[in-house]
């Protein structure tokens, strides 16, 4: 399996320089060994915050692990109430049932 690559920000606003001056993206992308869609991803994200983009990815990953967790958190919590709801029914059912012997 290939280790992912990771390019400094330098090196983004530097690949996206190339494609404001005029190379195709096929060009760039071939000159830097990079995807082309990789290429417009960096300019979508340039283009819509060039202040904070490139900034990394650490927060967001905790950030996407605390969601992950509390989405396992509240499965896990709806299968407990689903089986819940399942044994009080069931117990309803054999109360009524030993009420009627009676």
């Amino acid at each position: 399996m290939k280790k992912r690559r990771t390019y400094t920000r330098d090196f983004k606003i530097a690949v996206i320089r190339e494609l404001e001056n005029g190379k195709t993206p096929a060009q760039v992308s071939r000159e830097n060994s990079i995807h082309p869609t990789m290429l417009q991803r960096w300019k979508r994200e340039y283009k819509e915050d060039p202040q904070t983009a490139f900034g990394g990815n650490g927060n967001i990953s905790k950030l996407n692990a605390k969601v992950a967790e509390y989405e396992r958190i509240i499965g896990r919590l709806h299968a407990e109430n689903e089986f819940l709801k399942k044994a009080l029914t069931g117990l309803e059912i054999k109360v009524r049932e030993y009420q009627k012997l009676k």
